[in-house]
């Protein structure tokens, strides 16, 4: 209920915390204290002191959730059918916040609060800077909040309202920085599972984010939630299950950076949209997109291509991984006349003075790999992401040379069987690679080439052969043991 007099709404709101008494002016006191209580709501909102959103879940007597922990909710910034999104402060030091908080509907069911906090945790182990950093994630009540940067630029479907469509050399811009927050994710061992405009934000320096990772994996308790957040879950799992794609399958978060990529570059979204639940569940909505360039056929060759690629519905003719992308994005960024900054671990971006949670940042070991066929990879890139290690996957050797050339890992690992009978006609090239003084090389010999280790281990000193069978465990003890030689030297 709102209080009567102007005196009882200043106290009541000093003491919810939503006004601070230290900062209100001796001024601004004396001159409400003989107006009406309207008066001095118009006071307050034109000193900034509260604002039009606070005011009028005020005028309602709805100030319960207006103070969650110690930040204070400023402005409504997005809905969904699952949360609202708002621009809060802390009432500590004011820094300025994102808040995420869960819609009161979900408070009561188990799997979506879990579900929920489970997005929460998954952010603040992800510290990388094209990904919102994840402050908190907490409980008050019946309230359930998750804490973030505050992305000052928006995100990009409202940036396409107003530009209509992006240059070549922008988007690809964005969808690097997109692949590369999707290359450190999978190397933690996480899939996005929600990609669209709305969860790419840009910064105030024109750099992507992405946000919401994890949050539609688990399909069938989402199915519950409905709305826009429904419709992109539904969009993956039909697009998975016509191709046959194992569940959290990266190459499905490519397709949909593909359709992010299309719509930058055209303005038009790769296939109409709709809510309409079986609509998107027709696989011939993905499978028949038009081709990029049947828009605008001035579109560079290479920018189409990336495009096309992306978007084939067989996963198999995509990128394989999204560090595969980066390759790529960073070598077109260059040839469209931009140039490519390099990737600075950052450490985790300090939370607000008064946030709970912080994170510690630790290395990560890169391992580059030589293998050309999708199972394989599959089987690589699970095993060694869950063991701590960043993975890139590459089909060949120029493109590993180019790869080590410009980021060198700690490790190039080359599976021998990849060139069979070529092993021998291919010294030059693997003494190429072995002068990378800064990368430890690997050759993993199949049981058939056992033959050529010592010819190998002469004409390419400090290479480690290994021979089948080994066992993927034993190549990370030789992997690891490598690395902490190095470390000690």
């Amino acid at each position: 209920m709102l209080p009567s007099t102007p005196e009882a709404l200043i106290d009541q709101l000093v003491r919810q915390r939503i006004l601070n008494a230290r900062e209100l002016p001796a001024d601004l006191i004396s001159s409400v204290a003989s107006g009406t209580v309207d008066a001095a709501l118009a006071t307050l909102e034109r000193r900034e002191l509260l604002t039009a959103m606070q005011i009028e879940r005020i005028r309602k007597g709805d100030t319960d959730g207006l103070v969650l922990g110690d930040y204070k909710l400023l402005y409504r910034n997005a809905s969904g059918s699952f949360a609202r999104v708002y621009r809060a402060a802390s009432i500590i030091d004011g820094t300025m916040i994102g808040l995420k908080l869960l819609r009161e509907r979900w408070s009561g069911d188990r799997d979506i609060v879990n579900l929920f906090h489970r997005e929460g945790e998954i952010g603040q182990r992800l510290q990388h800077p094209n990904i919102v950093p994840v402050y908190e994630c907490s409980s008050q009540g019946k309230f359930h909040y998750i804490t973030m940067e505050f992305v000052e630029g928006g995100n990009l479907k409202n940036f396409l309202k107003i530009r209509g469509k992006l240059s070549p050399l922008e988007t690809c811009r964005f969808i690097l920085d997109m692949a590369r927050g999707l290359e450190y994710a999978l190397s933690k061992g996480y899939t996005h599972r929600d990609l669209k405009l709305t969860n790419a934000l840009m910064s105030a320096t024109g750099v992507a984010k992405l946000i919401d990772f994890g949050l539609a994996a688990e399909d069938s308790v989402f199915s519950r939630v409905g709305g826009d957040e429904m419709q992109t879950a539904l969009e993956y799992s039909t697009l998975e299950r016509h191709t046959n794609a194992p569940k959290n399958d990266c190459r499905s978060d490519l397709y949909f950076l593909g359709g992010i990529m299309f719509e930058l570059l055209t303005g038009e979204p790769p296939y109409p949209p709709t809510k309409d639940r079986e609509e998107r569940k027709r696989f011939g909505r993905y499978r028949d997109v038009r081709p990029v360039t049947s828009i605008d056929p001035r579109l560079p060759y290479k920018v189409a291509g990336v495009v096309d690629r992306l978007m084939q519905t067989n996963p198999d003719n995509r990128f394989q991984t999204p560090g595969e992308l980066v390759f790529e994005m960073e070598a077109i960024v260059r040839e469209l006349g931009g140039t490519v900054t390099p990737v600075v671990a950052e450490a985790a971006k300090p939370a607000p003075a008064d946030a709970a949670a912080t994170t510690t940042k630790t290395a990560q070991p890169t391992i580059l790999c030589i293998e050309n066929r999708p199972k394989h990879q599959d089987v690589l890139r699970d095993y060694f992401s869950r063991h701590g290690f960043k993975l890139i996957l590459v089909g060949d050797i120029d493109r590993a040379i180019q790869r080590v050339n410009a980021t060198p890992p700690d490790c190039a690992v080359l599976m021998g069987d990849i060139l069979g009978d070529r092993l021998e006609s291919e010294n030059a090239r693997l003494r190429d690679m072995n002068r990378m003084r800064d990368t430890q090389f690997f050759i993993v010999l199949s049981e058939g080439q056992a033959k050529l280790k010592s010819q190998l281990a002469a004409e390419l000193p400090g290479v480690n052969l290994l021979v089948q069978p080994i066992t993927l465990r034993d190549l990370r003890k030789h992997l690891t043991a490598t690395l902490e030689g190095r470390a000690a030297v």
